[in-house]
């Protein structure tokens, strides 16, 4: 893996670091398999360099997920975070992020947003 500055990228995400904040953006018609969760948590913590930050995670590019996927970022996703705000579409993320929330119960301080700016806001008390 090759960090070029304070930026990443994958087959499957994004990644970038600005202010504090990592902002992870998975790239459009992604499905989350088992494969792909444990790739994109991998690679997330490799690149944090053992820096824990508050994560801006745009899913509005997940297309699907399979069970053994969700399962796998619910128990190793949240690693080096301290809080997550998960940013998507007001339609079908927003019933995938609201079920993840219900069902997973993270352990760090998540929430679910529509909005760029209120999911920043969410996270910058976490700075």
């Amino acid at each position: 893996m090759n960090a070029a500055h304070d930026c990443y990228e994958n087959a499957h995400a994004r990644f970038c670091i600005a202010q504090g904040i990592l902002y992870f953006e998975y790239k459009p018609e992604t499905v989350i398999s088992l494969t792909v969760a444990r790739k994109v948590v991998s690679d997330r913590i490799q690149f944090q360099n053992e820096t824990t930050y508050p994560v801006l995670c745009d899913i509005r590019g997940v297309k699907d997920s399979d069970k053994a996927g969700r399962d796998y970022l619910a128990q190793f996703g949240s690693v080096l975070t301290k809080a997550v705000a998960i940013l998507g579409n007001p339609q079908v993320s927003e019933t995938m992020g609201d079920f993840y929330l219900r069902i997973n119960k993270p352990s760090i301080p998540t929430s679910f947003f529509t909005n760029e700016e209120q999911a920043l806001a969410f996270l910058k008390s976490y700075l």
